[in-house]
């Protein structure tokens, strides 16, 4: 594999210093604002996310400790040329990625063809057999998805990993931009940014159409409020005007959902589910969730009620699997990748194996099956013990986990105790997809890594999120 350039590519000044192009009006606020208004700022945003009860919880800790995010009231800025391949290349992924959760439930071309290994769907953990020959009113699986992107030292964007299962943070990304309208209003209007306030409406729009029934009842299924991203359940319901049902509102009688209300029982058509598969149904998957609806997938195989991620998308965003990505957009779509995936050695590969073995305290290595930051290996930040007792790990269970080089990921200035000073960022832009298209909101979630030195930017890890601001117009170059 060629080696990525280390150097950090910073998104609002150039290597001279002064500002990228269309980064003009925030740099300028920045030299022309003490830090200390700035902190001001961002505790005013904090006081903000916490009277709206912005939170997540932290489930590393013992207490599961609850709270607010940590908000930047510094902007990432995108160009518009540069949103418009983002935007292309992501539309292009998930695109490819509904073919390939269809076929591997249908016919398995991939599989047959020898592009993708059968091991690596077949006996996947998140593999559902009980979607096998579904036929769903349009053939779409991910119908909301996050991809993380990284942007890398050479200056280019690289897709980090795919988030197709019940990705979460867009409710972060639309109360930032509340905040930069409230407390940045001058810096704001000057820069021309895209709004983003229609993505409750778009989502809406999309549950609705790949619903395929006229004013169907949509509902958003949360596990509970001890959910980490509880909040985020319980503002999308609010924002679409829609009900927020826990497993127990729900009932299925003759293979269909409905819902209890003070009127009597409703029909739901479509579940905008926000927990994972093995809780969605005793009857069919976990005997023993309390989490979820016994009967549902018996509805759902029937064709009366849609649920929205599908049960089986995870196959489509396990780690293991994302090397492939790009094969299966020539394979489905015959078309070159927009945008690339970062080089990814396989610990099932014997080869990919040694590598990364003999390597452990230069690269990042994964669980296949991990999320939020957990279980994993940055090797240059660990000591002897910690890598180690990571390497008995992998031994014991090689295809459990994937290698990456360390990410060189760009910077940006961020509000810290020691003042203004750079951090490294990611974005989760959020994509939807209905039978007639694909939408994706103008901008996205940037994460933000607020600890110096890291290159870990979930909040469950001590990350914090920043606005995105997507130009109207403006050339990057």
């Amino acid at each position: 594999m060629t080696p990525l350039p280390s150097t950090f590519y910073d998104e609002l000044l150039l290597p001279d210093g002064r500002a990228r192009p269309g980064c003009e009006p925030v740099a300028a606020w920045l030299a022309a604002t003490d830090a200390a208004d700035i902190e001001s700022l961002n505790q005013q945003a904090l006081a903000m996310f916490y009277r709206k009860g912005v939170t997540f919880t932290v489930y590393s800790e013992a207490s599961n400790t609850e709270r607010v995010i940590p908000f930047d009231i510094i902007p990432r800025i995108i160009p518009a040329d540069e949103w418009r391949i983002l935007e292309a290349g992501c539309a292009q992924r998930i695109r490819a990625l509904n073919m390939f959760i269809h076929d591997i439930y249908h016919e398995q071309h991939i599989i047959k063809a020898g592009i993708v290994p059968a091991a690596q769907v077949l006996v996947n953990g998140c593999y559902q057999p009980w979607m096998h020959n579904i036929n769903l009113p349009a053939p779409i699986y991910a119908h909301i998805s996050g991809i993380d992107l990284i942007r890398h030292g050479d200056g280019h964007y690289y897709v980090l990993e795919d988030n197709l299962r019940t990705p979460s943070g867009v409710s972060y990304m639309l109360e930032g931009r509340n905040i930069s309208e409230s407390l940045l209003p001058e810096v704001f209007a000057r820069q021309q940014v895209r709004p983003v306030s229609s993505y409750p409406q778009q989502l809406y729009d999309t549950l609705a159409a790949c619903c395929g029934r006229d004013s169907p009842n949509i509902v958003v299924l949360t596990p509970g409020r001890y959910n980490s991203a509880y909040y985020e359940h319980t503002f999308l319901a609010r924002a679409m005007n829609v009900p927020l049902v826990h497993g127990y509102d729900l009932f299925v009688e003759d293979n269909i959902v409905y819902t209890k209300t003070v009127a009597g029982r409703r029909r739901v058509d479509v579940i905008y589910r926000r927990l994972d598969d093995p809780f969605l149904d005793p009857l069919a998957m976990r005997p023993d969730s309390i989490l979820g609806v016994p009967g549902l997938m018996a509805a759902y195989r029937a064709g009366h009620v849609l649920i929205c991620n599908a049960p089986g998308t995870g196959v489509a965003d396990d780690k293991s699997v994302y090397p492939f990505v790009g094969d299966m957009i020539r394979f489905y779509l015959s078309e070159e990748p927009i945008l690339h995936n970062v080089p990814t050695w396989q610990c099932r590969k014997s080869d990919d194996l040694k590598y990364v073995l003999a390597h452990l305290d230069e690269l990042v290595v994964k669980e296949t099956q991990g999320s939020g930051g957990y279980g994993m290996l940055v090797g240059p930040k660990a000591g002897q013990a910690e890598i180690e007792a990571y390497r008995a790990r992998i031994l014991a269970h090689p295809e459990g986990f994937i290698a990456q080089p360390t990410l060189a990921l760009s910077t940006c200035p961020t509000c810290v105790e020691e003042g203004i000073a750079p951090r490294h960022i990611d974005l989760r832009p959020f994509v939807l997809t209905a039978p007639d298209k694909v939408r994706i909101v103008p901008g996205g979630l940037t994460r933000v890594a607020l600890r110096k030195g890291s290159l870990v930017v979930n909040s469950s890890q001590g990350g914090g999120v920043k606005d995105t601001w997507v130009l109207e117009t403006g050339d990057a170059s």
